[in-house]
């Protein structure tokens, strides 16, 4: 057994079992696993697009009833195998008398986790651009004495939000950024659970969060922020009940979470014995959701204040925020500090997706973690090069055309389908059933850290409401408009 924070050897060893080195340490790396592009820009832009409070309300709601008890189910599995996502299935599944074919469920996140990196770090490479184009504005803005306006001074809207489009055209520039940004998250993995996973953790996200509450302060000061606190917390009983809003509401609840996705049973297994699981996952879905919630005050002052369009979509992130720097005061130096808290956000969680897959790996076949680490980040890379291209040249690449559901999916939204829809809602699905009616009911008990009243209520939330709304999920994800 490693002493905390040290391994056994080294992180290389397939028998190395490295740790945490403490409570601090394991809540940074998996809040940071699950605050990334999906907290920033998936959540400002679904509460845009479905009104506001009463889709605030049912996410918190769904977080609380679904995300938390499964977050605790996925870190046990983990904490109880002390292994890959997929051992530690196996493991509690021996230990409950179960069949060990239950680790289907962790086989599936794994795959999910891979495939999400795979065009993750291109979108993480969109992060890496912008940065370069608002490093370039602070040093024109300071040649030019026009520090104190607002971003990109002179130049026309329609100029700012073809950025993107620009980059669009571009497939030289996208697949390097996209190698670029593997290649850091490969490097980290490289280094280790606690030279590298761990570091990046403690260091990145406490600075994520001090550059989000800046932004935040700096929007409620110079934005419209009565405006987007009136948007985001109004109540409208008759949107609360609308069936898209809460389905919206329920899927993001589950992605936000990272959950399905074998990250958080990986990331389980290097917690101690003496972490508290339910204690810890309750501090990981408030810091979580906070920062969802809170994103939407830093980023909606600033557009409402703009008079741009807040239901915008996932463009929001990159192209109406950057006109809305536009007129700002300090607009540039803003805009580079938003896109390098992306940056930190998207790293942490792209370091939890390869850890899942490199993690089994190097349990299954017993290779040294910086050889798998690279190798499973270059084929990441390989498989990402063509979702870059799915902007440009294989833009008409249809992959799936086969399936209905992905008729007119390009190669980038396929394979963004198949996992948000398919694999993630059914891993989870699987879960659910694993812990709530299989696994050994001593064995969760005593590893999920509840006690009182809780321990009983955990219990029927996982085996009967979280199986209900990830079928829900699922069958929503497979056969949108049901809900309409």
């Amino acid at each position: 057994m490693a002493i905390a924070g040290a391994q056994t050897g080294s992180d290389s060893s397939s028998t190395a079992k490295p740790l945490w080195s403490s409570k601090f340490a394991f809540i940074m790396a998996a809040v940071g696993s699950a605050v990334g592009l999906g907290n920033l820009w998936r959540f400002p832009a679904e509460a845009g697009a479905n009104g506001g409070g009463a889709f605030v309300l049912f996410y918190a709601i769904c977080v609380a009833l679904i995300g938390l008890p499964l977050l605790i189910s996925e870190i046990l599995i983990g904490r109880h195998g002390q292994s890959s996502a997929v051992e530690s299935t196996i493991q509690t599944a021996r230990d409950s008398n179960a069949s060990p074919k239950w680790a289907v469920l962790a086989g599936i996140g794994v795959v999910a986790a891979f495939m999400i990196l795979s065009f993750y770090s291109v979108v993480a490479g969109w992060v890496l651009y912008y940065i370069g184009v608002f490093v370039g504005d602070v040093g024109s803005a300071i040649a030019g004495g026009t520090i104190a306006g607002g971003a990109f001074a002179g130049q026309p809207e329609g100029a700012v939000e073809a950025l993107l489009p620009r980059l669009f055209d571009d497939p030289a520039l996208l697949i390097v950024l996209h190698g670029a940004f593997m290649a850091v998250t490969a490097f980290f993995i490289a280094r280790g659970v606690s030279k590298g996973i761990e570091f990046v953790a403690i260091w990145l996200m406490p600075a994520f969060f001090v550059i989000f509450l800046m932004i935040t302060l700096y929007g409620a000061f110079t934005g419209a922020f009565s405006e987007a606190v009136a948007f985001l917390f109004a109540f409208e009983p008759d949107r609360l009940f609308h069936g898209p809003v809460m389905l919206s509401a329920l899927g993001q609840a589950f992605f936000s979470l990272s959950l399905g996705s074998a990250m958080m049973i990986t990331y389980g297994a290097y917690a101690g014995r003496g972490t508290n699981i339910g204690q810890s996952s309750a501090i990981i879905s408030v810091a979580d959701t906070g920062v969802a919630v809170i994103a939407g005050l830093a980023i909606f002052p600033i557009v409402f204040a703009a008079g741009l369009d807040i239901a915008a979509g996932p463009t929001l992130m990159f192209q109406t925020l950057p006109v809305a720097f536009q007129s700002m005061p300090f607009g540039s130096v803003i805009g580079l500090f938003f896109f390098v808290m992306v940056g930190f956000a998207a790293l942490t969680s792209s370091i939890a997706l390869l850890e899942a897959p490199v993690s089994w790996a190097i349990k299954r076949f017993g290779i040294a973690r910086p050889t798998v680490a690279i190798a499973l980040a270059l084929l990441a890379f390989t498989i990402g090069v063509m979702s870059a291209l799915s902007f440009n040249t294989l833009a008409a690449f249809r992959p799936l055309g086969f399936w209905p559901l992905f008729a007119e999916a390009n190669f980038f939204d396929a394979v963004d389908g198949v996992t948000s829809k398919i694999l993630l809602p059914l891993s989870g699905l699987l879960t659910a059933i694993f812990v709530g009616w299989i696994a050994d009911r001593r064995l969760t008990d005593s590893e999920n850290g509840l006690s009182g009243p809780l321990q009983p209520l955990w219990r029927f939330l996982v085996a009967w409401l979280c199986p209900i709304a990830l079928t829900v999920i699922l069958i929503a994800g497979i056969f949108p408009g049901i809900a309409d």
